[in-house]
């Protein structure tokens, strides 16, 4: 568990608290743990955004794949505009 031992005060309106207050009851659980949480999903950690981001790459679409042939040709064009 970390250790919280940083302080913040903010002033929000009040449709604001409402519904951060509304979350919480409906979660069990303190308005301070939603700001955190929303902090966490809005600005995730380095690691955090690297396993997103490996998520996002494994659940997309496979892709065509050309033949070996094919891509040799590919690469045989691509060179040859390069030249």
């Amino acid at each position: 568990m970390c250790m919280l031992d940083r302080r913040l005060q903010i002033l929000l309106d009040k449709d604001r608290y409402d519904r951060l207050a509304a979350e919480a009851r409906a979660r069990g659980t303190s308005v301070a743990s939603i700001v955190r949480d929303a902090i966490d999903k809005a600005f995730p950690t380095t690691s955090a955004a690297k396993r997103a981001a490996g998520r996002r790459i494994l659940e997309a679409p496979d892709m065509p794949v050309p033949s070996v042939e094919g891509l040799r040709r590919e690469l045989d064009e691509a060179h040859d505009r390069w030249q």
